[in-house]
């Protein structure tokens, strides 16, 4: 009976141990530099809120989308509404096979758009003719002179249409979701997944990730610890130094089921050649070797 007495004293008496142990403290991140008259360091603070006055150029875009919308031979354009009522364009493409593999969503690069020909086209058409279907979302634009840090208050009005996008295929019973995002459109995809998490997609292709502006550094860490699906961080061998340099210290980050891919003799923009395809050709790959 003594010794029941004394282990559940023990016992008490570690458990009061424990509650004054503080709690291991997630450093915080450094200071960003201040860029000319501009503390990015509040784009940090705000990150992933809508902050007002600020909102995506929305005539720009509707421009843009009156000069591509014919232009579209290979797919349908197909609508997506948003719970603001504004529809976004998109590209809808089948897969060709008799069974699709699954629906793929494709986020294009800044300054460009939904049917852009270096590398949204070839990855959206090339991948329905290897067993999938596509959709490529016209992301939120801003002025022609607009970098990186213009880009970062914007990324929220990103995440209706990468939800809308993931809603038309589940509402189609499409279950195995990819989602595919180069450039701005990776930080887009980032940092909706940074609020919402990974569980409505399977597998996440991050084209070129990390790409920012001369002197201009990226306001938070992609959340690659807390993804849990197959990632594909691939990359062109001319890319921007930033992205090779970044590349290096994601690598480690990666889980499991990750892979990093080089696209030799192509530059950040997919513009020589047949990189393009080169590039939709390793996708396409790793998409039928991921575990999932």
């Amino acid at each position: 009976m003594l010794d029941k007495y004394l282990l559940l004293l023990l016992l008490s008496f570690s458990q009061m141990s424990l509650a004054f142990v503080p709690k291991a403290q997630v450093p915080p991140l450094p200071e960003m530099p201040i860029f000319g008259d501009f503390n990015p360091n509040q784009l940090r603070k705000n990150f992933n809120q809508f902050i007002h006055g600020v909102a995506p150029n929305y005539g720009r875009e509707d421009r843009v989308i009156s000069e591509i919308e014919d232009s579209v031979l290979e797919g349908d354009v197909e609508y997506l509404t948003l719970k603001n009522g504004r529809e976004v364009f998109s590209i809808f493409m089948q897969s060709e096979a008799e069974k699709s593999k699954g629906g793929a969503i494709i986020l294009h690069n800044r300054g460009h758009h939904a049917n852009w020909f270096n590398a949204i086209k070839p990855i959206r058409v090339g991948l329905a003719e290897k067993g999938w279907d596509t959709l490529s979302v016209q992301m939120p634009i801003l002025d022609k002179t607009a970098r990186y840090y213009d880009y970062v208050p914007i990324f929220p009005y990103a995440h209706a249409r990468i939800k809308a996008a993931i809603d038309f295929y589940q509402q189609r019973g499409v279950k195995n979701i990819i989602l595919i995002a180069h450039g701005c459109g990776a930080h887009m995809s980032m940092s909706y997944i940074d609020r919402f998490g990974d569980t409505d997609i399977r597998a996440f292709v991050g084209i070129g990730m990390g790409a920012t502006d001369y002197k201009q550094k990226l306001v938070k860490p992609y959340p690659l610890e807390k993804m849990r699906v197959p990632i594909l961080d691939i990359f062109a061998e001319n890319d921007f130094p930033g992205v090779l340099r970044l590349a290096q210290l994601r690598r480690p980050r990666l889980n499991k089921n990750s892979a990093q891919m080089l696209v030799k003799d192509a530059d950040h923009y997919y513009q020589e050649g047949d990189s393009g395809q080169r590039l939709t050709n390793k996708i396409g790959v790793w998409l039928t070797q991921i575990k999932r």
